[in-house]
């Protein structure tokens, strides 16, 4: 209990203030703990903020993983749609943390922690486009990457640029569309 409050307080004080403004005593007094507490948990500042990360990683990774056991075998246009779903799904289910991620992106270095999440994300949506009854990929692995870079790059321009509900509905519709527009494309590239 006291991990998740200190999770939600750093979150609070992040979209208050910004990375710039977020200390561990603001964050200890926003949870109600001592900062005692918190540098049992969290030696410092950076640590708290990795740690809030990976934490929304492992959750969009579980989300992503579970859709992929559901839609395992399923033809390109069902994997495009649930595939999109699922990503919107997890980034949408706490959009507050999703939008504080961002944040932290753009004050640390995350490139090792991203790169693991997006490899364990191309990894997934290539098993599934391997077991695509109708997929005919020539390179399935850039496929797969393609996939991957198209459903976190809409996400992420629209979270940092115009995170409106109107336009996370506009997710909703198009995004679903694009994945299995390209898909298709890829897929006919090869019998090309």
């Amino acid at each position: 209990m006291t991990i998740e409050a200190i999770h939600v307080a750093t979150i609070q004080v992040l979209l208050a203030g910004g990375v710039g403004r977020l200390t561990t005593t603001r964050v200890a007094a926003r949870a109600g703990v001592s900062v005692g507490t918190m540098y049992q948990y969290y030696p410092h500042k950076q640590a708290l903020l990795f740690a809030l990360v990976q934490r929304q990683f492992d959750l969009i990774d579980t989300a992503m993983r579970d859709a992929a056991a559901r839609l395992a075998g399923s033809d390109l246009g069902t994997v495009a749609h649930g595939v999109a779903t699922a990503w919107l799904d997890a980034k949408m289910a706490d959009m507050v943390a999703s939008r504080a991620i961002y944040g932290i992106a753009a004050e640390f270095d995350l490139s090792e922690m991203m790169s693991q999440a997006a490899q364990r994300m191309t990894q997934v949506i290539d098993t599934l486009l391997a077991n695509a009854p109708d997929a005919r990929f020539a390179d399935r692995s850039s496929a797969a990457f393609m996939l991957a870079a198209l459903l976190g790059g809409s996400v992420r321009v629209v979270m940092e640029a115009e995170p409106s509900e109107e336009n996370f509905a506009r997710l909703r519709c198009e995004l679903p569309r694009a994945c299995h527009a390209y898909l298709v494309t890829a897929s006919q590239g090869a019998l090309a």
